[in-house]
């Protein structure tokens, strides 16, 4: 099992907490993401570094792509392996997680392992097509998933 605790970057009030649990053939992530514009989308990924240090969250690196995939759609045939559907807000601008992140690993080690690496939540929704981030905008909120004991 794993956290991620997200903090606000890029001037925003974006913070959430999100709960990574090994399920099945990937990943299971819960939680909630608050700080959000009322009834708007965003886009979600898994980046490549655990490094939220830089003030717009630059520092955690690309998406997760250990096998050199393009980006789309979590479930496509061609996606990174950090790819996550976008996240939409309700009328607070809170928006539930309750996403199954198939093909990746938490622990272990392997090229999968998402443990010690980022979750992003971005400005504006991910297109799914463009290259190489889906235009999904700047990084909002940051946070690096740590194993828990």
């Amino acid at each position: 099992m794993a956290l991620a605790n997200l903090a606000s970057s890029s001037g925003s009030l974006v913070s959430g907490k999100v709960t990574l649990v090994p399920m099945g053939a990937g990943v299971h992530l819960t939680g909630t993401v608050g700080g959000l514009p009322p009834n708007s989308i965003h886009g979600f990924h898994v980046h490549e570094k655990g490094d939220c240090s830089a003030v717009d969250a630059s520092s955690a690196g690309a998406h997760f792509n250990p096998r050199d995939s393009t980006h789309g759609r979590a479930g496509a045939k061609a996606h990174h392996a950090g790819d996550i559907d976008n996240l939409t807000s309700d009328a607070r601008g809170l928006a539930t997680v309750n996403v199954h992140l198939n093909g990746v690993t938490l622990g272990g080690g392997a090229i999968n392992d998402i443990a010690g690496r980022a979750l992003v939540v971005h400005a504006v929704a991910d297109d799914y097509v463009s290259q190489p981030t889906g235009n999904a905008g700047a990084r909002v909120a940051c946070g690096v998933i740590r194993a828990t004991p």
